[in-house]
């Protein structure tokens, strides 16, 4: 189970969702008016990718656990 190093493209990959939704929070604080509403689809992207991420991984650790369980119970 050895994991490649990461590179520094995968830690800036790993920072865009979050950055996004702060220039979209940036933008909607220095906007007026209807112009705010151009700031949403960055802030709503931004945090759906997040979210995705969120669930992926759970989905991912959760089917690991149930292999881990599955083999612990084939071995006894």
């Amino acid at each position: 189970m050895n994991r490649p190093p990461r590179t520094r493209l995968h830690v800036l990959l790993s920072l865009a969702a979050p950055l996004l939704v702060l220039l979209g929070v940036v933008a909607l604080l220095q906007r007026e008016g209807a112009d705010r509403l151009q700031s949403l689809p960055a802030i709503l992207v931004g945090a759906g990718l997040m979210v995705h991420a969120v669930v992926g991984r759970r989905r991912r650790r959760h089917r690991l656990l149930l292999a881990l369980r599955r083999s612990r119970f084939e071995e006894s």
